[in-house]
């Protein structure tokens, strides 16, 4: 009896243990109530996001919208760049061909001053030995000269071959140069032209009253050039019908 008493007073005396009531709430509130806070959260971090950005003038849509206008900016440079370097190179090119035409329009002016200087000389001669109303026909050489061409160890020679007298005939004959040389402590002669060039046209003549002759020879490098002489054949003789001499160093 007495340990029944002992034990009724522990469950109901001052020694009962505490009971809590609570009200019952299914998960699915609870998970619920979970995910709105959640959202809550988010939305007001996003909007302190937001309000701190647009604060600091900066907003993410009008980057991007920045950073397109931008990329079609540096698009559309990118393409004028091209343009003018395209435009650019064909400037260039045109300068060189313009340069080109200008140097070959300025030889050809030289060239043709050159001969006009040259047929005016041939002419005031001419027409002095025409002039002089000479009876016996003549050959003769006029204004021989010799000079080193463009090319190394090239030379240019020209000179006027003139028939004078009164009822001339067609002169026919061939040319023949002597070239008296130097190469350091040697002298030699080269006679022109060679044996497989006698048929060549630059050494034939053919005029009744003044013909210009002219040409170019080559020598060997190292070589000078002494001095040149023409020699004028008649067709089917040996021997020269006249000759003439120059010095060229």
């Amino acid at each position: 009896m007495a340990q029944l008493l002992r034990t009724i007073k522990r469950r109901f005396g001052i020694f009962a243990p505490r009971v809590a009531v609570r009200a019952h709430m299914p998960w699915y509130w609870r998970w619920l109530g979970y995910i709105t806070l959640g959202g809550i959260v988010i939305a007001v971090g996003w909007t302190t996001y937001d309000y701190g950005m647009e604060l600091a003038g900066f907003r993410q849509s009008e980057a991007q919208r920045v950073i397109a206008q931008m990329s079609v900016e540096i698009q559309s440079r990118d393409s004028r760049i091209g343009e003018l370097r395209s435009q650019v190179a064909a400037a260039e090119r045109q300068l060189q061909i313009d340069r080109a035409t200008y140097g070959d329009l300025a030889r050809q002016v030289k060239l043709l001053s050159e001969e006009n200087a040259a047929l005016k000389e041939d002419l005031a001669l001419f027409q002095s030995l025409m002039a002089s109303g000479e009876k016996e026909i003549g050959l003769s050489i006029n204004r021989f000269r010799v000079r080193p061409d463009s090319l190394p160890g090239e030379y240019r020679y020209r000179f006027l071959l003139v028939q004078s007298g009164q009822r001339v005939k067609e002169f026919h004959g061939t040319l023949q140069f002597v070239v008296n040389l130097e190469q350091g402590d040697r002298k030699f002669v080269v006679t022109l032209p060679l044996e497989e060039q006698k048929s060549a046209k630059e050494y034939q003549v053919s005029f009744k009253f003044f013909q210009r002759v002219e040409g170019t020879f080559k020598v060997a490098p190292g070589t000078v050039v002494k001095s040149l002489q023409v020699r004028v054949f008649e067709s089917g003789s040996i021997t020269p019908k006249l000759s003439q001499s120059v010095s060229v160093s």
